[in-house]
């Protein structure tokens, strides 16, 4: 939902005139969807954030368990990414991100979760109320939850026990999951099966582009594929869809994946997915041809461009990732108005 407020300056970056702006969904969660979204901001004002809603660490685990409720973390990221560059923009999204600090009950906790905690309590309606927050904030898009009840991954690793290397062990928790020594095989939600939002659905079916990526690989990125009703609007939506990469595997969850093992472990959870364009920073990616054979087995093209951040650390930067993103929209899309 876009905001107004009196005095508010326009964002950086240039947003194309009316009638050249597209539908965009962007799924995932934590940082890489924040990422992703401070840069489509920039494109177009019709933007949707579509949030995995099984983080049951820190204060958002705290607050699921103590209060039953949406884990609000991922959901809180996304809303601050889509607060502008003015002061208006970056007053809110500090404010939405503080943490109390201290040694009492309130300590950890981040504002921005207690804020969308409260207006659940209040509105009883998880995306009504995701959208005052965003009103308040005048953020450039709404966020919406991936599903209507809070998830758990489950993950299969081997060798989770040093000891006994070649051995599988469940392991529950996106927490633990995100950090596990050993290597993920497979992850799954439960309860299986779980509920979409219907708004979520709806704004997939109803999109220009839809972008996956980049993000935590087996705990923000796949989850939204293993959602029944999702994954089959993904396969039917008449939307482009770009799958965006890390710059860098994960500590824990995809050490030692090359780009190409990314796609395969994909393809392997979402066998019905198709894509239109892989996103890829050539500095970060091993052998090209490799990766645009993967790319292929899914159905895109291997789209190679520098969106990394200058100071070296496997960070993308936002105006870059736009310019990427731009790019994309503009050779791979419609020519003429969008709607």
């Amino acid at each position: 939902m876009t905001g107004h407020n009196p005095g508010r300056r326009g964002m950086r970056g240039t947003v194309p005139p009316m009638g050249l702006q597209p539908k965009v969904v962007a799924l995932g969660g934590g940082h890489g969807l924040a990422a992703s979204l401070t840069a489509l901001r920039r494109l177009t004002p019709d933007l949707t954030a579509v949030v995995t809603v099984a983080d049951d660490g820190g204060s958002s685990g705290r607050l699921r368990q103590e209060l039953g409720i949406l884990p609000p973390g991922d959901l809180r990221k996304a809303l601050a990414a889509l607060c502008g560059d003015d002061e208006w923009g970056r007053t809110w999204a500090s404010v939405l991100q503080h943490r109390f600090t201290g040694g009492g009950e309130l300590h950890g906790h981040a504002v921005g979760n207690l804020l969308i905690a409260a207006l659940w309590e209040k509105l009883g309606d998880h995306v009504d109320a995701l959208a005052w927050v965003g009103r308040l904030l005048g953020a450039h898009g709404r966020v919406l939850p991936m599903s209507t009840v809070p998830l758990e991954i489950e993950a299969l690793v081997r060798g989770h026990d040093p000891a006994r290397p070649q051995e599988t062990t469940a392991v529950r928790g996106q927490a633990e999951v995100a950090v596990t020594p050993g290597h993920v095989q497979q992850v799954r939600l439960v309860p299986e099966e779980p509920p979409a939002a219907p708004e979520a659905v709806a704004a997939v079916r109803d999109a220009d582009w839809v972008i996956l990526g980049p993000g935590s690989w087996f705990t923000s990125v796949i989850p939204h594929l293993l959602v029944p009703t999702l994954a089959e609007v993904l396969s039917v939506t008449r939307a482009r869809k770009v799958l965006a990469l890390n710059l860098a595997a994960q500590p824990g969850e995809t050490e030692g994946f090359s780009s190409e093992r990314h796609l395969e472990v994909l393809a392997a959870h979402a066998p019905d997915l198709t894509v239109d364009a892989v996103l890829a920073d050539p500095a970060w990616i091993g052998d090209r041809d490799t990766l645009e054979d993967a790319a292929k087995q899914l159905g895109g093209e291997l789209v190679l461009a520098s969106v990394a951040a200058a100071d070296g650390t496997p960070r993308h930067d936002p105006e870059l990732l736009a310019a990427a993103y731009d790019r994309i929209f503009r050779t791979h899309g419609r020519i003429g108005p969008w709607r």
